[in-house]
């Protein structure tokens, strides 16, 4: 097993490898507009999983998901030759998610802002429900209830 910081230094090592290969080397017509945004090394050094975002619609990521199957041996053959290590992982290519959840919740933060100002404005006419000032003061010199006019 290798240390944390041996398998950090390699996956960063395997991000700007693919991203300069596939910029510079593959010529695939389907290849969209691809970011390498992380890659990730197991801890035997023998897997890595390669994450990607692409600019454009449905069909540019599955075009570009298909260019990046097919140009896995390449890029692993890459790879191999600019890290100079025994065994050269095996890739995998994921899409990334980290966009979509970013839209989810920049989403769900507008709502959230509609409702904050929707409340905001039912409580610019709201009055209070008691008396305006409810606190006890001392009676001061008041006439006396029904009870003392009694006695």
């Amino acid at each position: 097993m290798a240390s944390e910081a041996r398998q950090r230094k390699l996956a960063d090592r395997i991000k700007v490898i693919v991203a300069e290969t596939l910029e510079k080397r593959i010529k695939d017509p389907r290849l969209g507009f691809v970011t390498i945004t992380d890659v990730r090394v197991t801890p035997d050094l023998r897997e890595g999983s390669v994450f990607y975002t692409v600019y454009g619609d449905e069909e540019a990521q599955i075009g570009t998901a298909t260019a990046l199957e097919s140009a896995k041996g390449v890029l692993r053959s890459e790879v191999g030759k600019q890290t100079g290590i025994k065994f050269t992982p095996t890739l995998a290519f994921y899409p990334d998610a980290v966009p979509d959840n970013a839209r989810h919740v920049e989403e769900l933060l507008r709502q959230a802002a509609e409702a904050d100002a929707a409340v905001h404005a039912q409580a610019s006419h709201a009055r209070f429900a008691g008396e305006a000032d409810p606190y006890r003061h001392p009676q001061d010199e008041q006439e006396p209830s029904e009870e003392q006019a009694d006695e």
